[in-house]
């Protein structure tokens, strides 16, 4: 039985992306565990004040017209600021998106939200310990062997294949086609390997630095010497040649 000093609050959040900067909350769940074990709930959808894309309704399910007419932050902000004072605060990968998610809300609605003397438990840490995530560990459980000459890249090589098949043959929904394991389990689009750059609507972003979630066609446009600093910096090859393709597109329909 987890023994509990204050209440802790276990958070999730729906968003519209994953931008911090920019993306915002579309519904929020806190359950809280008081000390005595008593669980109370509170769960309010929001109105982000900007659209969902389609590509994050697909995920969550939440639709614009399910929070038209929803309370935005601002206005649910202190109530949810008041329902989390003096609680530690829990979730899964919640230390790196629900919680500084979270945080961004209340400042944009100009509430501080204080986190100093706060613990956070985030669930994923305690998985991602216990249970290991290694070749090795994927080699015991699925093929029920012990890995011989890990790191070798022979070996590796060969364990990974028969992690597949072992893989193929316990998750029917993967199906039986590299095709079929993709659709199942997503394919991300690349753009360069270092994933510098995303795709977004069919449009290459930036993932990194002050520019990131913007079209890097749209600042090259504007800022056209950011092309030249990414060139000298210490990129990969590959975002620069993928940075050169689409600054000569860019150019090309500019001029």
């Amino acid at each position: 039985m987890l023994q509990l000093t204050r209440p802790l609050a276990i958070i999730d959040l729906e968003t519209t992306g994953v931008n911090l900067g920019t993306d915002r909350i579309v519904e929020i769940a806190i359950v809280k565990i008081m000390q005595d074990g008593k669980k109370i709930v509170k769960r309010k959808l929001i109105n982000p004040e900007m659209p969902i894309p389609q590509a994050s309704t697909d995920i969550h399910g939440i639709t614009n017209e399910m929070v038209k007419d929803a309370p935005s932050f601002r206005q649910v902000g202190n109530e949810l600021k008041q329902f989390l004072d003096n609680s530690d605060l829990a979730g899964y990968n919640s230390n790196r998106f629900d919680i500084p998610m979270l945080v961004e809300e209340f400042l944009r609605a100009g509430l501080e939200f204080e986190g100093k003397g706060r613990r956070l438990l985030d669930v994923q840490k305690i998985f991602h310990m216990m249970e290991q995530r290694t070749l090795s560990a994927a080699y015991r459980f699925y093929c029920n062997k012990e890995l011989e000459g890990a790191h070798g890249a022979e070996a590796d090589a060969s364990a990974t294949w028969e992690v597949l098949i072992a893989q193929v043959d316990k998750y029917p929904q993967l199906g039986t086609n590299i095709d079929t394991i993709l659709k199942c389990i997503g394919e991300e689009p690349v753009v360069d390997f270092a994933r510098r750059f995303t795709m977004e609507n069919g449009v290459e972003v930036f993932n990194f630095g002050k520019h990131k979630g913007r079209s890097v066609a749209e600042i090259l446009k504007a800022e056209p010497q950011y092309y030249d600093w990414m060139m000298k910096g210490d990129f990969p090859l590959h975002t620069k040649q993928k940075l050169t393709e689409i600054f000569n597109r860019t150019m090309l329909k500019k001029g």
